[in-house]
């Protein structure tokens, strides 16, 4: 009996020793399939990312429209397709500040920004902080008075933020200004000026007011 059984065992261990060819060959058959089908989603995937999308953007208060790809930084976006080239880039990984613009009021660093994320936005950079009758606004009336830049790469990004931050808090203190401006970075001033033209800017919008 166990004999038989021996046997029997082995016969089977042997037939599947000597399965049919065909057999195998249908598992790999499945693989120029599955090649296929990545190159297809590759395909789409780069006709997704070279279609253009038509934007409209509200900068400065008047509507200005564009055809950018999906990819298209917001940074990119205001320099190339709008020519607002006060809109500085610096490191393009969001820790320099210089791309700083406001996005609906708030600071945002357009260097991280996809263009189509903010279609229908408000947008104000450097070049929409003055007056409309030219006049420069108290802030940047206050960084040229009080020296608060030298070779002014990192300025729009400052005169942005500044902005802002004097809009949520119209008198705040050292501390306040430096937390305020600590996502900005000056390799020119040691930031002293800085301070002080916030602080200026402080006084100026009190005495407008």
């Amino acid at each position: 009996m166990g004999h038989e059984t021996t046997r029997h065992e082995s016969t089977e261990h042997e037939a599947r020793a000597h399965e049919s060819p065909a057999h195998v060959s249908t598992g790999l058959a499945g693989t120029p399939h599955a090649s296929t089908a990545d190159a297809s989603t590759a395909d789409a995937s780069t006709a997704d990312a070279s279609a253009t999308h038509e934007i409209t953007l509200v900068v400065n208060g008047t509507a200005r429209r564009a055809r950018v790809p999906a990819r298209r930084l917001l940074s990119d976006c205001l320099r190339h397709d709008l020519g607002l080239t006060g809109t500085h880039v610096g490191c393009e990984h969001g820790v320099c500040g210089c791309c700083t613009v406001l996005l609906d009021g708030r600071p945002v660093r357009s260097c991280l920004t996809f263009a189509v994320t903010v279609d229908g936005a408000e947008l104000t950079t450097v070049e929409g902080l003055a007056g409309e009758d030219g006049r420069l606004s108290a802030v940047q009336r206050a960084f040229a008075e009080c020296h608060g830049l030298q070779c002014g790469f990192c300025t729009p990004g400052f005169l942005c933020t500044v902005t802002a931050l004097l809009r949520d808090n119209p008198a705040p203190t050292d501390e306040e200004v430096v937390e305020g401006i600590s996502g900005n970075l000056c390799r020119c001033t040691g930031y002293q000026n800085i301070v002080k033209a916030v602080h200026r800017a402080a006084e100026l919008l009190a005495e407008e007011a």
